[in-house]
Protein backbone atom coordinates (compact mmCIF):
# COMPACT_ATOMS: atom_id res chain seq x y z
CA UNK A 1 0.00 0.00 0.00
CA UNK A 2 2.92 2.32 0.73
CA UNK A 3 4.12 2.02 -2.88
CA UNK A 4 0.68 2.98 -4.19
CA UNK A 5 0.51 6.00 -1.89
CA UNK A 6 3.96 7.06 -3.04
CA UNK A 7 3.54 6.62 -6.81
CA UNK A 8 -0.16 6.66 -7.70
CA UNK A 9 -2.04 9.92 -7.85
CA UNK A 10 -5.08 9.99 -5.53
CA UNK A 11 -7.51 9.36 -8.42
CA UNK A 12 -5.52 6.27 -9.47
CA UNK A 13 -5.09 4.96 -5.93
CA UNK A 14 -8.84 5.26 -5.35
CA UNK A 15 -9.51 3.46 -8.64
CA UNK A 16 -7.33 0.58 -7.47
CA UNK A 17 -9.09 0.44 -4.11
CA UNK A 18 -12.48 0.60 -5.82
CA UNK A 19 -11.37 -2.21 -8.15
CA UNK A 20 -10.67 -4.44 -5.18
CA UNK A 21 -13.95 -3.40 -3.54
CA UNK A 22 -15.98 -4.16 -6.69
CA UNK A 23 -14.19 -7.49 -7.11
CA UNK A 24 -14.78 -8.58 -3.51
CA UNK A 25 -18.42 -7.48 -3.65
CA UNK A 26 -19.01 -9.32 -6.92
CA UNK A 27 -17.35 -12.46 -5.55
CA UNK A 28 -19.72 -12.33 -2.60
CA UNK A 29 -22.78 -11.77 -4.81
CA UNK A 30 -21.85 -14.61 -7.17
CA UNK A 31 -20.30 -16.88 -4.51
CA UNK A 32 -16.92 -17.04 -6.27
CA UNK A 33 -14.06 -18.39 -4.17
CA UNK A 34 -10.79 -16.51 -4.69
CA UNK A 35 -7.38 -15.85 -3.18
CA UNK A 36 -7.93 -12.59 -1.29
CA UNK A 37 -4.30 -11.59 -0.94
CA UNK A 38 -3.55 -12.25 -4.61
CA UNK A 39 -6.58 -10.28 -5.76
CA UNK A 40 -5.84 -7.38 -3.41
CA UNK A 41 -2.24 -7.06 -4.59
CA UNK A 42 -3.27 -7.37 -8.25
CA UNK A 43 -5.99 -4.74 -7.81
CA UNK A 44 -3.65 -2.29 -6.08
CA UNK A 45 -0.86 -2.68 -8.64
CA UNK A 46 -2.83 -3.30 -11.85
CA UNK A 47 -2.48 0.26 -13.21
CA UNK A 48 0.77 1.32 -11.56
CA UNK A 49 2.50 1.19 -14.96
CA UNK A 50 0.33 4.15 -16.00
CA UNK A 51 2.41 6.32 -13.66
CA UNK A 52 5.51 8.07 -15.02
CA UNK A 53 7.85 6.14 -12.70
CA UNK A 54 6.71 2.74 -13.98
CA UNK A 55 5.62 3.47 -17.55
CA UNK A 56 7.41 1.40 -20.18
CA UNK A 57 8.07 2.94 -23.58
CA UNK A 58 7.48 -0.32 -25.46
CA UNK A 59 5.27 -2.65 -23.42
CA UNK A 60 1.52 -2.22 -22.96
CA UNK A 61 0.82 -0.86 -19.49
CA UNK A 62 -0.82 -4.07 -18.31
CA UNK A 63 2.29 -6.09 -19.23
CA UNK A 64 4.59 -3.54 -17.62
CA UNK A 65 2.30 -3.58 -14.59
CA UNK A 66 2.56 -7.35 -14.43
CA UNK A 67 6.35 -7.04 -14.33
CA UNK A 68 6.14 -4.39 -11.60
CA UNK A 69 3.88 -6.64 -9.52
CA UNK A 70 6.21 -9.61 -10.07
CA UNK A 71 9.13 -7.60 -8.70
CA UNK A 72 7.18 -6.35 -5.68
CA UNK A 73 5.93 -9.87 -4.98
CA UNK A 74 9.51 -11.15 -5.10
CA UNK A 75 10.47 -8.48 -2.58
CA UNK A 76 7.61 -9.64 -0.37
CA UNK A 77 8.98 -13.18 -0.44
CA UNK A 78 6.34 -14.74 -2.68
CA UNK A 79 7.40 -17.90 -4.49
CA UNK A 80 7.89 -17.89 -8.25
CA UNK A 81 4.51 -19.48 -9.05
CA UNK A 82 2.66 -16.87 -6.98
CA UNK A 83 4.68 -14.03 -8.53
CA UNK A 84 3.79 -15.38 -11.97
CA UNK A 85 0.11 -15.51 -10.96
CA UNK A 86 -0.10 -11.90 -9.81
CA UNK A 87 1.54 -10.78 -13.06
CA UNK A 88 -0.85 -12.96 -15.08
CA UNK A 89 -3.92 -11.55 -13.33
CA UNK A 90 -2.80 -8.01 -14.14
CA UNK A 91 -2.10 -8.81 -17.79
CA UNK A 92 -5.40 -10.63 -18.23
CA UNK A 93 -7.48 -7.75 -16.89
CA UNK A 94 -7.06 -6.11 -20.31
CA UNK A 95 -7.66 -9.25 -22.38
CA UNK A 96 -10.77 -11.14 -23.44
CA UNK A 97 -13.16 -12.21 -20.72
CA UNK A 98 -11.84 -14.96 -18.49
CA UNK A 99 -14.44 -17.35 -17.01
CA UNK A 100 -14.60 -17.38 -13.21
CA UNK A 101 -14.29 -21.16 -13.17
CA UNK A 102 -10.99 -21.02 -15.06
CA UNK A 103 -9.36 -18.12 -13.22
CA UNK A 104 -11.39 -16.44 -10.48
CA UNK A 105 -8.92 -13.65 -9.69
CA UNK A 106 -8.54 -12.55 -13.33
CA UNK A 107 -12.30 -12.76 -13.83
CA UNK A 108 -12.99 -10.69 -10.72
CA UNK A 109 -10.43 -8.03 -11.65
CA UNK A 110 -11.90 -7.80 -15.18
CA UNK A 111 -15.44 -7.38 -13.85
CA UNK A 112 -14.31 -4.83 -11.28
CA UNK A 113 -12.18 -2.71 -13.61
CA UNK A 114 -14.84 -2.76 -16.34
CA UNK A 115 -17.44 -1.53 -13.87
CA UNK A 116 -15.22 1.20 -12.48
CA UNK A 117 -13.77 2.46 -15.76
CA UNK A 118 -16.70 2.31 -18.17
CA UNK A 119 -19.70 1.29 -16.09
CA UNK A 120 -19.89 -2.07 -17.86
CA UNK A 121 -21.71 -4.54 -15.64
CA UNK A 122 -22.66 -2.06 -12.94
CA UNK A 123 -26.15 -3.55 -12.99
CA UNK A 124 -24.63 -6.58 -11.24
CA UNK A 125 -24.20 -4.53 -8.07
CA UNK A 126 -26.91 -3.37 -5.66
CA UNK A 127 -27.29 0.42 -5.36
CA UNK A 128 -26.07 0.30 -1.76
CA UNK A 129 -22.80 -1.35 -2.83
CA UNK A 130 -22.30 1.28 -5.55
CA UNK A 131 -22.96 4.09 -3.09
CA UNK A 132 -20.67 2.58 -0.45
CA UNK A 133 -17.74 2.02 -2.82
CA UNK A 134 -17.87 5.49 -4.40
CA UNK A 135 -18.38 7.19 -1.03
CA UNK A 136 -15.45 5.36 0.55
CA UNK A 137 -13.15 5.88 -2.45
CA UNK A 138 -14.30 9.00 -4.36
CA UNK A 139 -13.58 9.21 -8.07
CA UNK A 140 -11.60 12.49 -7.86
CA UNK A 141 -11.81 13.24 -11.58
CA UNK A 142 -10.96 9.65 -12.49
CA UNK A 143 -12.62 9.57 -15.93
CA UNK A 144 -10.74 12.56 -17.37
CA UNK A 145 -7.40 11.64 -15.81
CA UNK A 146 -7.64 7.98 -16.83
CA UNK A 147 -8.71 8.91 -20.36
CA UNK A 148 -5.61 11.10 -20.75
CA UNK A 149 -3.38 8.20 -19.68
CA UNK A 150 -5.18 5.75 -21.97
CA UNK A 151 -4.92 8.15 -24.92
CA UNK A 152 -1.21 8.56 -24.24
CA UNK A 153 -0.73 4.78 -24.16
CA UNK A 154 -2.72 4.37 -27.39
CA UNK A 155 -0.77 7.08 -29.18
CA UNK A 156 2.64 5.74 -28.18
CA UNK A 157 1.74 2.04 -28.45
CA UNK A 158 -0.80 1.69 -31.27
CA UNK A 159 -0.89 -2.12 -31.05
CA UNK A 160 -1.69 -2.29 -27.33
CA UNK A 161 -5.04 -3.22 -25.79
CA UNK A 162 -5.67 0.38 -24.72
CA UNK A 163 -5.29 1.51 -28.34
CA UNK A 164 -7.77 -1.12 -29.52
CA UNK A 165 -10.24 -0.01 -26.87
CA UNK A 166 -9.80 3.64 -27.84
CA UNK A 167 -10.52 2.77 -31.48
CA UNK A 168 -13.62 0.89 -30.30
CA UNK A 169 -15.22 3.90 -28.58
CA UNK A 170 -13.88 3.45 -25.07
CA UNK A 171 -13.60 7.22 -24.54
CA UNK A 172 -17.35 7.60 -24.94
CA UNK A 173 -18.04 4.75 -22.53
CA UNK A 174 -15.76 6.37 -19.95
CA UNK A 175 -17.57 9.67 -20.39
CA UNK A 176 -20.95 7.99 -19.95
CA UNK A 177 -20.09 5.93 -16.87
CA UNK A 178 -23.06 6.22 -14.48
CA UNK A 179 -20.63 6.44 -11.57
CA UNK A 180 -19.70 9.92 -12.81
CA UNK A 181 -23.29 11.09 -13.31
CA UNK A 182 -24.27 14.32 -11.54
CA UNK A 183 -25.74 13.62 -8.14
CA UNK A 184 -23.87 10.36 -7.64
Amino acid sequence: MEVCHEYAEPWLLNHSLRAYSWAAAYASIEDIAYDGELLYVAALLHDLALTPAFDNHALPFEEAGGHVAWVFAAGAGWGRARRDRVAEVIVLHMRDDVPAGDDPESHLLQVAVSADVSGRGLDRFPEQVKDDVVTRYPRLGFADAFLRRAEDQAERKPRCAAAALMRDGWAQRLANNPLDAPGR
